[in-house]
């Protein structure tokens, strides 16, 4: 049985694929090769693609949109909005008047008329939170989007939310190392019947082992400018990816795979989308999906995993300013 996006929302595949990295977030990318890959996640029974419009500025759309078109009636299309890009980098923008103006140009860049899940991506601290989920409800009414997702907010925001308007999905950073959903989001979104949706189940590619002490990130890579990723903090982590990796070498898997199954096990309505632009790195992440966690196995990851994940910020201080506590 397929986890659905909320009572009412679409029926989606245990893993979704997150888009972000084909269009240059980590680093160079190949556009035909990204573009083979979504054809390849879609024949290999991926159902759900996950963009936004501030990805690549619009290019990730693009990509999506040109590639997927063929094939709309067998994928669920959900895309981010709420954010704008300036010289500073990206700051909220979550008004009713912003919302619809992205909402066309998506749904443009996408070549569809509707979007089935629309996130907003951060909660604008100069826009009522109400305020922008009834515009984005006027969307749903007009039939250019089908359901409502949030991103980063707590569980206080999402109640208010879920007042105006039934939220189907929340999306946030959910790893077995980064786990700060499990307090109060998780539980709150099980009693709304809302699902979770998992973004860098695989911290951002160092649960995978590709990433070392001595590796120097591309040009635009994210990872540079967030704490978790650098100095100290990083080679602390490292043990933690060590430590996993050995495990998962125990049972004849990669660390990705140990990640992704350890997520699988959170319950039905969570649903990780990690992110591939290679067709290798998509093909090893789906191999998850038949990868079975003991109970022994479990309390071997509670182990050699800190109770409070990852050491360091998992973003710069100006995307924690950005994230709803």
């Amino acid at each position: 049985m397929h986890p659905t996006l909320g009572p009412d929302g679409p029926a989606v595949s245990r893993l979704g694929l997150g888009c972000m990295s084909m269009t240059g977030t980590y680093g160079p990318t190949d556009p035909h090769e990204a573009a083979a890959t979504l054809l390849e996640a879609l024949d290999s029974g991926v159902t759900m693609f996950d963009s936004g419009d501030f990805y690549g500025d619009g290019t990730n759309e693009e990509l999506l949109g040109r590639t997927l078109a063929p094939h709309r009636d067998r994928i669920v299309l959900a895309t981010k909005t709420g954010v704008r890009r300036t010289a500073d980098g990206l700051v909220p923008a979550g008004s009713a008047d912003d919302l619809r103006r992205a909402c066309e140009a998506s749904l443009r860049r996408l070549r569809t008329d509707h979007i089935d899940v629309y996130y907003l991506a951060r909660i604008d601290p100069a826009v009522p939170v109400e305020d922008s989920v009834g515009a984005l409800a006027d969307l749903v009414a007009q039939g250019k989007v089908g359901c409502i997702g949030l991103s980063e907010v707590s569980a206080a925001t999402l109640r208010r939310a879920h007042a105006v308007h039934p939220i189907s999905a929340v999306q946030t950073e959910y790893s077995l190392w980064e786990r700060h959903v499990e307090a109060a989001v998780l539980p709150e979104l099980r009693s709304l019947g809302a699902a979770l949706v998992a973004y860098s189940p695989l911290g951002r590619g160092l649960l995978t082992g590709a990433v070392r002490a001595t590796t120097g990130y591309e040009r635009g890579d994210f990872r540079a400018t967030a704490p978790r990723y650098n100095g100290e903090h990083l080679k602390a982590n490292l043990a933690i990816v060590d430590a996993i990796t050995q495990l998962a070498a125990a049972k004849g898997a990669t660390p990705a795979q140990v990640a992704l199954a350890w997520l699988l096990t959170r319950g039905s309505h969570v649903i990780p989308i990690p992110g591939s632009s290679r067709r290798p790195h998509l093909r090893d992440n789906l191999a998850a999906l038949d990868l079975h966690l003991t109970a022994a196995d479990l309390s071997a990851i509670d182990a050699v995993v800190p109770t409070a994940g990852a050491q360091g910020a998992r973003y710069g201080d100006h995307g924690i300013r950005m994230i709803d506590q």
